[in-house]
């Protein structure tokens, strides 16, 4: 099972998008990562914005992809505003 994810930072005003096949392994991460290369080692408030749940990598990858290259704020809002998104998503990206 994988998930695509999108955390949020009130302190940059930014969103994070991944994906990972052990959820709360890769939020631990991300919560005390002390590599200051990483993104999301400029803030300390990353909270899970979103999940989606996928049948394999494949998908979780190409949605994350298309999540990415929509570039907007407004689009992640929706994903959580509007669930047919989800469900779209998991249809057009159905490998």
């Amino acid at each position: 099972m994988f998930f695509v994810y999108i955390l949020f930072s009130k302190k940059l005003n930014r969103y994070y998008i991944g994906f990972t096949s052990n959820l709360n392994q890769r939020l631990d991460f991300h919560h005390n990562d002390t590599q200051s290369r990483k993104f999301t080692y400029n803030a300390d408030d990353w909270i899970l914005h979103f999940t989606l749940e996928c049948k394999s990598k494949e998908q979780a990858i190409e949605i994350e992809k298309h999540i990415k290259a929509m570039k907007s704020k407004t689009y992640i809002q929706n994903l959580v505003k509007y669930p047919e998104i989800k469900h779209k998503l998991l249809s057009k990206y159905n490998v």
